[in-house]
């Protein structure tokens, strides 16, 4: 009997081909722009009523435009190679005028994907997928697809506990995760490695870490941030500008970041692997996001443990914080997003318990023989 194999919907504008900072390029160079605009002006996908950033989006329609997108570094062996595990289709919206044009160069460039697979149009909710990795967040959060992935880019910063990759690899990673169910093999943590503490808002996560890093052979990496400090908080992070955090981000210090609530979050390259090298377990309060990319990097050397909560508690621990109604309701409003994560989880810990009980289950958990 023929195995089923996993249908895989791309979006193809900024996740194959370069399209805001093409656009952008070119309408620096037309209207000679001086400071130019960057990909880090566009707050969203589309117009945003904003004079100037605004403009790049004329571009959009125009099939020359289409026609001479330059391809993403790796981005045919990335659909080759994802087209070896899955059947791929290119889910893409654009106007009529475009559509020849598209259609020609992704059957040019990707000649491996059968042609009846490119799929034109603004409907993306009509697709039946198993997957669709997406950059747009009205995309993602309309789609039918069974796991909805955004590939995380400045204009959709503001968008929390979706489940989200930074690059390719993470995304093959994930999809090799979804099709083998996580039988990679148990984590081996015993010559060191990290544990990713996942969950909502509210799950516990940073106590948790606090009481795991007063046992003996745990640590936790100084995660930094651009969200601003709160009053209890003294070394939980080290706190950054955000042009501080995206001049080292890229110039890859951080071996994953994400975005939480609109503030960037990043795990410091060099302090993890001290950790690790130590032969000791580190400990992190993360995303999905970032749990994915650790995961991709360590293997079974990473373990993912989700911190489940009921809903009750933590709608009340959100609504208890010191932070304004747009974050809180963000926070919310993620909520059925986050508690779809446990499925990509390597384990469950009730998390509705003093954090100490917690972390010394999660303690034996990870270092039983």
């Amino acid at each position: 009997m023929q195995k089923y194999r996993l249908r895989i919907g791309l979006d193809v504008d900024d996740i194959l081909y370069e399209c805001n900072a093409f656009a952008l390029s070119r309408l620096n160079q037309e209207e000679k722009r001086d400071p130019p605009f960057t990909i880090y002006d566009i707050r969203g996908w589309g117009e945003e009523g904003k004079d100037g950033v605004d403009r790049r989006v004329r571009y959009f329609s125009d099939p020359d435009f289409v026609a001479s997108q330059p391809l993403f570094p790796g981005a045919q062996k990335f659909v080759q190679k994802l087209s070896t595990v899955a059947e791929v289709f290119f889910v893409s919206a654009v106007p009529p005028s475009c559509m020849s044009a598209r259609a020609m160069r992704l059957a040019a460039d990707f000649p491996f994907v059968p042609t009846e697979n490119i799929l034109l149009g603004t409907r993306k909710d009509l697709v039946q997928l198993d997957i669709l990795l997406d950059d747009g967040a009205h995309n993602i959060t309309h789609t039918t697809a069974a796991y909805p992935v955004l590939f995380r880019r400045p204009w959709n910063a503001h968008l929390s506990g979706l489940l989200s990759v930074n690059d390719y690899a993470d995304f093959l990673h994930l999809v090799d995760m979804i099709r083998h169910s996580f039988t990679e093999g148990a984590p081996r943590l015993s010559a060191g490695g990290v544990i990713c503490l996942v969950g909502p808002t509210g799950s516990g996560k940073n106590a948790v870490a606090a009481e795991l890093t007063k046992r003996e052979g745990f640590a936790r990496p100084l995660t930094a941030t651009t969200r601003p400090r709160r009053d209890e908080e003294r070394r939980a992070y080290r706190f950054l500008e955000e042009k501080t955090f995206i001049r080292r981000a890229e110039a890859g210090e951080f071996l994953e970041t994400t975005v939480y609530s609109g503030y960037h979050f990043g795990t410091p390259r060099e302090e993890l692997e001290k950790i690790v090298e130590a032969g000791q377990l580190a400990v992190i309060p993360i995303d999905i996001c970032g749990a994915l990319t650790l995961k991709n990097q360590y293997r079974n050397r990473a373990v993912l443990i989700f911190l489940k909560r009921h809903r009750a508690n933590i709608l009340y621990e959100i609504i208890s914080r010191d932070l304004d109604a747009r974050d809180k309701t963000c926070r919310i409003l993620s909520l059925d997003d986050e508690f779809r994560n446990e499925e990509l989880c390597d384990m469950t810990v009730s998390a509705d318990r003093p954090a100490a009980e917690i972390a010394a289950e999660i303690e034996n958990l990870c270092t039983k023989k």
